[in-house]
């Protein structure tokens, strides 16, 4: 059975919605886009757990993401967009110089 092009295209749309929240979150709490694009940096979880405490909507996108896998945890235990989730990312707002460093 193919899949559902309705239902793809939603999937898409709301991960598109959580990482634009995504962005804007981290802007507003003082972090840019490289601290979850690049592998090897990350959130931790003291500051994934300020996330969710003064921002609601935090918890739903974070769950999105990781449920698409579209984020993850590093090996270091951080919160990073997949390869994926950056593409995404990088689509959406482009790809800049610390990105490539």
């Amino acid at each position: 059975m193919p899949p559902d092009t309705s239902t793809a295209a939603h999937v898409q749309r709301s991960l598109r919605q959580c990482l634009s929240t995504v962005a804007e979150l981290l802007y507003n709490h003082g972090h840019v886009l490289e601290t979850v694009t690049l592998p090897h940096r990350g959130l931790a979880r003291r500051d994934l757990s300020a996330l969710k405490t003064s921002a609601s909507e935090w918890a739903t996108c974070q769950q999105v993401l990781e449920a698409s896998e579209a984020a993850t945890f590093n090996e270091y235990g951080r919160f990073v967009l997949t390869r994926m989730g950056r593409e995404l990312m990088f689509d959406m707002f482009g790809e800049g110089a610390a990105d490539c460093a």
